[in-house]
């Protein structure tokens, strides 16, 4: 096929016709497919739909009905109401990924912040020192910081270098004594034991 063919191809091609405004139907099958799919928030969702009614626009029900755009606060809460969305269960769960992935309690906090989460839940779920100290552990490890980071001759590059880890770490929402005591750990060893102690104080005060 030449390029001729190609654009003339281009040239006949119909457009696609645009997709009819959201009517209250669609916009609940919408929000249905969204719960399904996704573990979110009522503000999440409703920035979803929000997003969803820019693009396409509304239509209001025939009756008259209702306001001139629909409540997606009440489409949301009664998501809520019907286990559709478990607020609690989103937030432990983004909370347990983020720090998985190395995160500190500042990002995680920030995270469930901007999903909707509210101040009481994320200070319920905050992450103890073991969780806090097997995060920087883990950061650590897989961007070669600290013990992980190979020394090189020269010191003022490796004081360059870092602080440039430091400020990684920092950025991803450590604190300073954390970053402090992971960076200036002497070993690999001794940075498992470092995160070995807050584990074991927090199994000794479940047991009391």
């Amino acid at each position: 096929m030449t390029h001729r063919d190609t654009s003339r191809r281009r040239k006949n091609r119909t457009p696609r016709p645009a997709p009819p405004p959201l009517d209250s139907a669609k916009l609940q099958e919408l929000a249905l497919a969204y719960v399904a799919r996704f573990a979110t928030t009522s503000a999440k969702l409703e920035a979803y739909l929000s997003r969803k009614l820019r693009e396409r626009g509304w239509n209001r029900d025939d009756d008259g009905g209702g306001e001139n755009l629909p409540d997606l606060g009440e489409i949301s809460a009664r998501f809520v109401d019907l286990g559709y969305i478990d607020e609690d269960a989103y937030a432990r769960s983004r909370s347990r990924g983020l720090l998985g992935r190395g995160f500190g309690p500042r990002r995680v906090s920030q995270d469930l912040y901007a999903a909707g989460i509210d101040e009481q839940t994320r200070s319920e779920i905050a992450p103890g020192q073991a969780a806090i100290r097997r995060a920087a552990f883990e950061l650590a490890r897989k961007r070669r910081f600290g013990p992980f980071s190979a020394q090189e001759p020269d010191p003022e590059r490796n004081r360059s270098r870092k602080q440039k880890q430091v400020a990684a770490m920092l950025r991803a929402g450590h604190g300073f004594e954390t970053v402090k005591a992971i960076m200036g750990a002497a070993s690999v060893a001794a940075a498992e034991e470092w995160v070995a102690e807050a584990q074991d104080a927090e199994a000794q005060d479940e047991e009391i």
